[in-house]
């Protein structure tokens, strides 16, 4: 029987734990839920909130704090375990963002649900096909802790793999976009991209991989193994003592892979890489 009690698992959670049709493979599932009872500790290490990746709480088996927006929150049995907010003053910042970008959907990721700033139609039936709960704001509003904001393009179609397909000039806007903030207030945050035609933006110093080692130094586990797929994964990749991507992920090409995560690819890393990782920790 294999112990995995040395072992903290943290995965990305879209196209790494889920495929690209947005839903975890009931062999993902299976696979963590027999990790946990030979004695792994898992958690999701993703850039959503609590708002996007509640819904999916009861269908994902995790056993340690979930780690939210790129590890600027962590949260367990229904509270915060800890925020990092911004350390700027949210509307000077909103108001500046969107009257430069008025063409891009503008949101703050709020500790309990998403504020749309620049409100359109096609921003709220995208909400609303996909079932996230959502909040007109105006200029002003509180809105609670400053912790993420971000920008997403228009979607061609209401799914959340619509923000994975660029076209060259969108990517160059986005660019732009992002390079812009850095300009303003790279004093005071730091900026992910966990989709082409997406930027999040969080408080400087806050990552997935600070996240994860805070929280294997908490629980005191030997080994972190970690999964992702996209840009804003590899900080998270790099700093693991393990990382593992799938077939089919972004940044496949810089790191050891297994299948493509519609198959399994967090039920490959459990079922045959930690084995191998624990015969060279005996």
């Amino acid at each position: 029987m294999l112990d995995f009690s040395k072992v903290l698992l943290t995965v990305d959670y879209d196209r790494t734990l889920t495929g690209p049709n947005a839903v975890v493979p009931q062999r993902n599932i299976d696979a963590i839920t027999w990790f946990m009872e030979n004695g792994g500790t898992f958690t999701v290490n993703t850039g959503r909130s609590i708002n996007t990746f509640g819904v999916h709480m009861k269908t994902v088996p995790t056993n340690a704090p979930l780690l939210l927006f790129n590890g600027s929150a962590a949260y367990y049995q229904g509270e915060y375990v800890y925020t990092h907010p911004i350390n700027l003053d949210m509307w000077t910042v909103l108001d500046q963002v969107a009257e430069e970008f008025p063409e891009l959907n503008l949101e703050v990721q709020g500790l309990y649900d998403h504020y749309l700033i620049n409100e359109k139609p096609e921003y709220v039936a995208f909400y609303d096909a996909i079932g996230w709960h959502h909040t007109s704001a105006k200029s002003g509003d509180d809105l609670g802790p400053f912790i993420k904001f971000a920008l997403f393009g228009k979607p061609y179609k209401n799914a959340v793999a619509t923000m994975f397909a660029c076209s060259d000039e969108e990517l160059a806007m986005f660019n732009r976009a992002e390079a812009r903030i850095l300009e303003l207030w790279g004093d005071q945050v730091v900026t992910f991209r966990a989709a082409p035609r997406i930027i999040d933006v969080h408080a400087k110093g806050v990552s997935k991989l600070i996240a994860a080692r805070d929280l294997q130094a908490q629980l005191g586990k030997k080994i972190l193994v970690c999964v992702g797929d996209a840009e804003n994964d590899i900080t998270m990749l790099d700093g693991a003592d393990y990382a593992f991507c799938p077939a089919d992920g972004v940044v496949a090409d810089r790191y050891e892979t297994v299948c493509n995560c519609a198959d399994g690819a967090v039920a490959d890393v459990i079922y045959e890489k930690i084995p191998e990782i624990l015969r060279k920790h005996p």
